[in-house]
């Protein structure tokens, strides 16, 4: 079965207003950047989004999130994004602050037809005793908060319940895929991407290489193309658009004060041993 399509627009161009959306990344990245940048293009807003977290200011979903198209979101780390706080403290954005584990597992959950699960992480704070502001009102009081979860006793320690996640679409990239779906990705580009593709019912992929069936090892595949419906082969312009989040470096050159040459080594001394006689 040949899942590629043209171009991203074409991909995402079925994606109506109101859905939720799984997708890949961590920080910025591994960020399916073109579908996100298709779906920007297409006009849909009050969007359920969950993910690791939303981009940055005007980059990944936080291009969405700026012009106003996410109604929710559902993401363990919101840092980095001065949009997002702004809007969540005015209440103009409900946010579901999640533990990073827990929303793997409940993605992964979600993708392997498992209902919920009990964990100890969060128990005896507010994730498990509920509380948590999901959403604030104009005058910044509290119109929705997290709701109580069920806990469970088991081996002698307490865990809570929490539901797995499914979404009606989900945007993942990799580095490689065939026309089947099958995906690879690179290294820590990995991250969230197995996640969202399992979550997701409909779920598409963005490809830095497209190759034919048979040319992965079945091995290699992180994502078998069974989760994945739709396939999009980038450019190579939109492959090398990578932004790194925040660079760090250290100097190129080293300053000649701090480099000792050979000569200028001093040998140890050899100092007399001291014995004392009888």
């Amino acid at each position: 079965m040949n899942k590629v399509f043209d171009s991203a627009a074409e991909a995402v161009a079925d994606v109506p207003s109101g859905v939720s959306i799984a997708v890949g990344g961590f920080g910025i990245c591994g960020i399916p950047s073109t579908l996100i940048g298709a779906l920007l293009d297409t006009g849909v807003t009050d969007l359920d989004a969950v993910s690791n977290n939303c981009g940055v200011d005007d980059t990944g979903l936080g291009k969405l999130l700026g012009a106003g198209r996410l109604r929710r979101m559902v993401a363990s780390y919101v840092g980095e994004n001065k949009e997002f706080a702004r809007q969540y403290l005015h209440g103009e954005l409900e946010v579901e602050l999640t533990p990073q584990g827990t929303l793997a597992e409940r993605m992964r959950a979600g993708g392997t037809g498992i209902p919920a699960f009990f964990t100890a992480t969060g128990v005896g704070t507010q994730v498990a005793d509920g509380g948590l502001p999901w959403k604030y009102d104009a005058e910044g009081n509290v119109e929705i908060a997290s709701p109580a979860k069920e806990v469970r006793r088991f081996g002698g320690q307490d865990y809570a319940l929490e539901e797995s996640i499914t979404t009606d679409f989900a945007l993942v990239r990799a580095a490689k895929g065939d026309r089947h779906g099958n995906l690879v990705y690179n290294r820590s580009a990995r991250n969230f991407n197995p996640l969202a593709a399992m979550c997701g019912r409909v779920t598409i992929a963005e490809v830095e290489e497209l190759v034919e069936p048979g040319e992965i090892d079945p091995d290699e595949i992180h994502t078998p193309g069974v989760f994945v419906h739709r396939v999009v082969a980038l450019t190579p312009e939109q492959a090398a658009d990578k932004k790194i989040e925040k660079r760090t470096v250290r100097p190129s050159v080293v300053e000649p004060s701090s480099v000792v040459e050979p000569s200028s080594v001093v040998e140890p001394v050899e100092t007399p041993s001291h014995s004392k006689e009888a």
